[in-house]
């Protein structure tokens, strides 16, 4: 979702809570918006590979 604040493109994802963007171009925003959501995702990969127990096995169902 991108919304018009004065000169400026905010950006956000209603499925990330949380990650914003904003820019002066429709493109900048969404950039930002990307960074932001990929920031959020690594830091949720983090704390969830954390919180496995030791010897767990790990695979990877796609690349998404």
């Amino acid at each position: 979702m991108i919304e018009r604040d004065g000169k400026w493109l905010v950006a956000y994802c209603p499925e990330v809570p949380g990650a914003n963007g904003e820019g002066r171009t429709k493109a900048a925003a969404r950039k930002s918006l990307a960074a932001a959501i990929a920031l959020i995702l690594r830091d949720r990969r983090a704390d969830a590979l954390r919180g496995l127990p030791r010897g767990v096995t790990r695979e990877t169902v796609g690349n998404y």
